[in-house]
C-alpha cells in the first residue's frame, strides 16, 4: 500500500510517522514545506518539499507517488484560531490541493478537522451534532469538510474526517500549555502562571492520537466523522496537577493569572463511541 503523509514536520506529523513506522508493507511519502530532521527521516520512505499555497495540485498526485491513502495534516496559521489567513488563504488552497489529488487518482484521504467546527456547544459532542463554529480556524475546517462531502457526490473516494480535540507530548510548539510547563519545571521555578484551570477538556498524549489517526486511516476508509478523543472530561488544572505528580515536581500553580479563553466554551469534551465501534471490528 502507498500512503502518503503531508504536514509530516509537523508536532502531530513527526508522531504520525513514528505510528506508520510499526505498520508492515508500506511504501511511504512524507510532504512538507522544509525538510524532515535526520531522526525523522524512515528508510526506504521518500520525502518531498513543496508548500500547499505554490504547487500545482494537478502535478501533486504524481509527486507524492500516486498514492493509495492520503493522511492530510498540513495547515497553517496555528495556533491564531482567530487569524483571517483560515478562510481567506487556507480553505481555498486546501480545496485546491485536495479536489486536484481525486481529480488525478487519489481514492481515500483522512483529513484532521477540528473540535471547534462544533462552535459554542457545551457538554459532550458527538459527530451527530450539527456544527456551528464561532472562529475562523473552526470555519475554514468545516466549510473544507462540507465542499469535500459535495467532492465525493461527484467523485466518489473513500473520506475520513477525523475531528481532533486537545492532545499533548514532546515537540508541542514553545507557546503550549504542556512545553510551557516543562519548561518551567525543568527551570526550577518556583511557581506557574496559568488560568483558573476550572476548564473541562477531553486530552490525549500526541502518541495515542497519531495512533489512531493511522488505524482509522489504515483500517477503517470511508468511515465519515471521527472524533479523535478519550471521552472522557478532565480539568486543565487537574491534567497539569497530574504532570506535576508524574514527575515529582513541587512547582506551585498560580491560578487566576491568565484569563480563560474566550473562544471555546468553559465545558465540553468529545463523544468516543462511534472511533472505539469502528476500531474494535
Amino acid at each position: 500500500m502507498k500512503v502518503a503523509l503531508t504536514g509530516a514536520s509537523g508536532f502531530l506529523g513527526s508522531h504520525v510517522l513514528q505510528a506508520l513506522r510499526t505498520r508492515s508493507a508500506l511504501q511511504l511519502v512524507t510532504a512538507a514545506r522544509g525538510p524532515l530532521p535526520d531522526a525523522r527521516s524512515q528508510p526506504g520512505a521518500r520525502h518531498v518539499r513543496f508548500d500547499l499555497g505554490t504547487i500545482d495540485p494537478t502535478q501533486a498526485f504524481d509527486q507524492l507517488g500516486q498514492p493509495d491513502v492520503l493522511i492530510h495534516l498540513a495547515w497553517s496559521g496555528l495556533p491564531n484560531y482567530k487569524s483571517a489567513q483560515h478562510l481567506e488563504q487556507q480553505l481555498p488552497q486546501q480545496y485546491a490541493f485536495l479536489s486536484g489529488l481525486v481529480s488525478a487518482g487519489l481514492r481515500s484521504m483522512t483529513c484532521t478537522g477540528t473540535c471547534f467546527e462544533y462552535g459554542m456547544h457545551s457538554g459532550q459532542l458527538s459527530e451527530e451534532m450539527p456544527t456551528q463554529p464561532a472562529n475562523p480556524y473552526g470555519i475554514a475546517k468545516d466549510a473544507l469538510h462540507r465542499r469535500l462531502d459535495l467532492l465525493r457526490t461527484e467523485s466518489p473516494f473513500a473520506l475520513n474526517w477525523a475531528r481532533l480535540f486537545y492532545m499533548y507530548g514532546e515537540g508541542q510548539p514553545p507557546s503550549s500549555l504542556y512545553s510551557q510547563f516543562m519548561a518551567a519545571g525543568l527551570r526550577g521555578e518556583a511557581s506557574f502562571g496559568m488560568s483558573g484551570g476550572e476548564q473541562l477538556r477531553d486530552f490525549l498524549p500526541v502518541t495515542r492520537v497519531a495512533e489512531l489517526l493511522v488505524a482509522l486511516a489504515l483500517d477503517a476508509p470511508g468511515a465519515g466523522t471521527v472524533n479523535i478523543c478519550s471521552g472522557q472530561p478532565i480539568s486543565v488544572r487537574a491534567l497539569v496537577e497530574e504532570w506535576r505528580r508524574e514527575r515529582g515536581w513541587r512547582i506551585a500553580l498560580d491560578l487566576g493569572r491568565y484569563p480563560y479563553p474566550d473562544y471555546e466554551p468553559m465545558a465540553f469534551w468529545g463523544s468516543s463511541a462511534r472511533l472505539q465501534r469502528l476500531l474494535s471490528r
